[in-house]
């Protein structure tokens, strides 16, 4: 850890009152001040510095040297070697080794697509983390090289958009999930104003350019809907700022157009002058095109509430109708249900018909099988004698024979 951190303990000591105190105490204080009861003369800030000095030379051990570790620049989750983090080197010299060039930025830890453009004399680099980038840009813009003093810059990022039309319920993790679909995504962010409330607009940083096409153009010909409320996300390719370093009086170029406009020093117009009053019309003319920018905000803006008010209407208009559409689904499967009911019914009381039919069919058989077995049985089972049968029948004959002769 000793070698990872900052050691600034040294540099610390030699501002302390404790270190000021160990001064006091050395034999060289004691050859100013012998007496200890004699007060000692006040000592000013340099002069105890140059005393701390002096015995730390004495002692040999001097003001250490500040060392970085290169891994506590890099934030969690970062993601490394982004487009983010590239450099753009100018006024580079023509004969330039590649291997000079990448040992430039040795110190600021790994670098990776290193390129160089000999005939023009510039080149790009790309570090490892951004806030990397920014301490090799800070160090080494302006510094010389072979006698030519060179220009770092951050590269322009040919792979970012500009999202607009987010909702509120957008973050920037929604946002990198909605656009990971074109393509792998380095940075997504939605912007928000001073007290962190969302302004509608976003920017995605993809790794390539392919990518960002993609992505531009399927948002261009389509919609694409990040929130539940039907509410596209406006895609447009990012313009490229450079708010910190700005156009210094050394890059402009000195040309007769600018020596003509610099003949003047800035002033203010003086009231009843040529400058004033063109210096009005310009103003009037400013002014006109704010109003006009205002109204047309405002008109927008009363477009997308009434945009909003339809939107809620429709919504609503649209869930009553998805509701009616339910009913009616819900309603056609209930007479469906019904239909199959009433089918299975009547393909049951026809089961049961056929089953009674055939009942009575098989007793109606069994009866007759029956009568059958008792007709063939009684020949065999009633066997008379004639003069029985005789004796029988007689006396029943002779009255009716009689009454006839």
């Amino acid at each position: 850890m000793a070698n990872r951190n900052v050691q600034l303990s040294n540099l610390q000591s030699c501002n302390s009152p404790q270190q000021t105190k160990r001064v006091t105490d050395s034999p060289a204080a004691e050859q100013v001040a012998p007496n200890k009861d004699s007060p000692a003369p006040p000592q000013t800030p340099s002069a105890a510095a140059e005393q701390a000095e002096g015995a730390l030379e004495e002692s040999g051990e001097g003001p250490s040297e500040m060392t970085l570790d290169i891994t506590s620049f890099r934030k969690p989750g970062e993601k490394t070697f982004t487009q983010r983090s590239r450099l753009f080197v100018g006024n580079l010299p023509l004969d330039i080794p590649e291997e000079e060039f990448t040992n430039m930025f040795a110190k600021y830890g790994q670098t990776n697509e290193v390129f160089i453009n000999r005939d023009r004399g510039f080149g790009f680099i790309r570090l490892e983390t951004r806030t990397l980038a920014e301490i090799a840009k800070a160090e080494l813009d302006g510094t010389l090289l072979n006698n030519r003093p060179i220009r770092v810059r951050f590269a322009t990022h040919g792979a970012a958009l500009t999202v607009r039309n987010l909702l509120p319920a957008v973050t920037n993790d929604l946002l990198e999930q909605a656009f990971s679909q074109f393509g792998p995504v380095e940075r997504s962010i939605v912007v928000t104003d001073d007290r962190g409330r969302p302004t509608g607009r976003g920017i995605v940083e993809f790794a390539n350019k392919a990518a960002a096409r993609k992505a531009l153009e399927r948002c261009t010909e389509g919609a694409l809907l990040l929130t539940t409320t039907p509410c596209p996300a406006i895609v447009e390719p990012s313009e490229h700022i450079d708010d910190e370093d700005g156009l210094s009086e050394k890059l402009l170029q000195k040309s007769p157009k600018y020596l003509k406009e610099r003949e003047q020093p800035p002033r203010f117009a003086q009231p009843g002058t040529f400058e004033f009053e063109y210096s009005s019309r310009w103003k009037a003319l400013d002014e006109m095109e704010k109003q006009q920018r205002d109204q047309v905000d405002r008109n927008i803006k009363e477009a997308k509430e009434k945009l909003e008010a339809e939107l809620e209407s429709a919504k609503h208009e649209h869930q009553l109708m998805l509701m009616r559409q339910d009913l009616m689904r819900r309603q056609e499967e209930l007479r469906r249900l019904e239909e199959l009911r009433n089918q299975e019914l009547q393909r049951r009381k026809q089961i049961e018909m056929r089953h009674e039919e055939e009942r009575r069919r098989r007793e109606e058989e069994m009866m007759r099988h029956r009568e059958q077995e008792d007709l063939r049985r009684q020949p065999e089972g009633f066997k008379p004698n004639y003069l029985d049968n005789m004796a029988l029948t007689r006396p029943l004959q002779d009255p009716v024979l009689t009454r006839v002769k």
